[in-house]
């Protein structure tokens, strides 16, 4: 970087710098001097505020220091080429744009949002959501006790978004007040970590977040608020322009590490692959396994390593058998199968016999509907109260499969089991969609807002077909797709918690009762198959109590991030690519 003079000023604040995690100011003459060389530790990694480095080589020795899984940042870098001479093997230009929002003409928004309320970090359990979140969205994690020993620092700002009926956190932004990190004279600040729960339905929560800092640092006399986003990132950029933030010319630069590998490799081979065949090759990857793409829009791939070469589509593996394929293929067969067992299912009706299924439906009080053969939901039909539901049901099923299923329909929620190498891998309720009214939308434009919500939050594999079932679901609330819907009234617009059709999924893995798991287990066992989602319908996943749904032979393990479930395939795959520690896990009994 090129060298300019730098303002001095008389006094410093050393121990609040110390106690902030900052490098002390350099003396000065006139009043409080700008820190120089400045660092803040923002738990997930470093911001190196480049503008107080006068000379290049101790930002690129600063870089270095980088700490294991941490992404250090060089900011307000002003001349990258310069930066980058010094270490083109080590550093790299981040591919983000610069944006900075003018506080001085900045206005809040007059409409306040529905369904959340935004806060600062309120203790350490507030820390672990995010952290959640961070996860959720790929980010890098910061220590919960790190961030909760923040709350009190100048430099550092947490905020949530809080979900007003659960009290869940379901957003989060980090600010960095400038003239507290390194007495800046410009009187600045910047927006980090802006995250918002793939799984939210309520719209509005990033704005509203964005909205909120940019606010606490008006009233704090802040002169600017600036962010980074990644050049490609056409949602965000568009939201933070609608906002006022303008473009300017500052740069990152970080440090070549595999966090950051994406960013300096260029695009990858596999841009087609979904993201439920890509966790996968990923994670070969990772490992040195070497991957080929076989068909990228089937999710077909070959993964070899050490003289040993296996076929997969998505979590699909040549080591399930075609009859293990066949009896998931087949939900009537599969029933079978998972109650000799001992595997509880839901009553069955005949569904050549009217007189049965009327008899079911006075005694049961709703049915399900679904094709003997289907996937992704396409289909099924839930909580179907009378014989003309159920016949127009059947019809629909019958374009998919001509053979065609009606159970009990058990009242609970929707569990999905990942089992691998007969080891429950994660666990997850899912839920139907549901829209919030707003008052002024119709159900139509809610629908397709969620849906196209739902299609980002999953690369595009989940979204909400506007089709009869959900004209359905709608008509059971005494509602059209084109009524409007009252502010704050939550409908669900599906009975079925299937993620293709929309739904949302939340892990449980830690909580889930352990005669679930064993019914998980059975069930694999049962079927003889190694990798599967087995869907339970349970009164609660803290309880005993289910009803076997299905088993699925090609379960997406994307659904189900943070838990280690592209890992555990890989090791099953490969069981000499997986690291000391999970080798040790494997060695475990295999059935908890």
């Amino acid at each position: 970087m090129a060298s300019d003079p730098r303002p001095r000023f008389k006094g410093h604040r050393l121990k609040r710098l110390r106690d902030e995690g900052l490098k002390p100011v350099v003396g000065g003459q006139d009043g409080p001097a700008i820190t120089e060389n400045a660092i803040l530790d923002c738990g997930w990694g470093r911001l190196l505020f480049a503008q107080t480095y006068p000379e290049a080589g101790p930002l690129i020795e600063a870089l270095r220091a980088e700490g294991p899984d941490r992404r250090d940042i060089a900011f307000y870098v002003r001349n990258p080429h310069v930066l980058l001479a010094h270490a083109p093997q080590e550093v790299f230009l981040d591919p983000s744009h610069t944006y900075r929002l003018d506080l001085s003409v900045y206005r809040a928004a007059r409409r306040q949002p529905r369904g959340f309320t935004v806060r600062r970090l309120a203790s350490q359990a507030d820390a672990e959501a995010i952290n959640r979140i961070y996860a959720a969205r790929k980010m890098v994690q910061a220590r919960p006790d790190f961030m909760w020993s923040q709350r009190e620092g100048s430099a550092l700002t947490y905020l949530v978004a809080e979900d007003s009926t659960t009290g869940q956190v379901m957003g989060t932004v980090t600010g960095v007040n400038h003239q507290r990190a390194f007495n800046d004279p410009e009187n600045g600040s910047s927006l980090w970590c802006l995250a918002v729960d793939p799984q939210a339905t309520q719209p509005g929560i990033g704005e509203t977040l964005v909205r909120r800092l940019a606010e606490h640092f008006q009233a704090r006399g802040l002169a600017y608020m600036d962010l980074s986003v990644m050049h490609d990132n056409e949602q965000a950029i568009a939201l933070y322009e609608k906002l006022g933030f303008r473009r300017v010319s500052f740069f990152g630069v970080k440090r070549k590490n595999p966090i950051n590998e994406s960013l300096f490799t260029g695009p990858a081979a596999d841009e087609a692959l979904n993201p439920y065949a890509r966790i996968i090759v990923d994670e070969a990857r990772r490992r040195g396994i070497q991957t080929d793409i076989i068909d990228a829009e089937g999710g077909l791939f070959r993964l070899t390593h050490g003289g040993r070469s296996i076929r997969c589509r998505e979590s699909l593996s040549e080591l399930t058998s075609a009859v293990a394929l066949s009896i998931c293929d087949d939900k009537r067969m599969t029933r079978r199968i998972v109650e000799q067992a001992g595997v509880v299912v839901p009553e069955r009706i005949d569904a050549e016999d009217p007189e049965a299924t009327r008899a079911a439906l006075k005694r049961l009080g709703a049915l399900v509907v679904k094709p003997a053969r289907g996937e992704q939901g396409k289909g099924v039909a839930v909580g179907l109260k009378d014989m003309d539901a159920v016949e127009k049901a059947v019809a629909a099923a019958r374009k998919i499969c001509a053979e065609v299923l009606i159970e009990e329909h058990v009242q609970g929620e929707d569990l999905r089991l990942v089992v691998i190498d007969f080891k429950v891998v994660a666990a997850a309720i899912r839920r139907p969609p549901r829209v919030v009214g707003d008052g002024r939308s119709t159900f139509r434009a809610l629908i397709e807002r969620q849906s196209r919500r739902r299609a980002a939050a999953t690369g595009g594999e989940s979204r909400i077909p506007l089709d009869g079932e959900t004209k359905r679901c709608l008509a059971e609330s005494g509602y059209q797709l084109d009524d409007v819907a009252p502010e704050g009234l939550e409908v669900e617009v599906r009975k079925a918690a299937n993620l293709h059709t929309g739904g949302t999924i939340h892990d449980v893995t830690e909580e889930v009762h352990p005669a679930l798991i064993r019914a998980a287990t059975a069930s694999a066992r049962a079927i003889d198959i190694s990798v599967t989602g087995i869907d339970l319908m349970v009164k609660s996943w803290r309880e005993p109590d289910y009803a076997f749904i299905e088993a699925n032979e090609r379960p997406g393990l994307a659904n189900h991030e943070p838990q280690p479930t592209a890992e555990r395939f890989v090791d099953l795959l490969f069981p000499l690519s997986m690291p000391a520690a999970a080798a040790r896990v494997a060695r475990a009994p295999k059935d908890h």
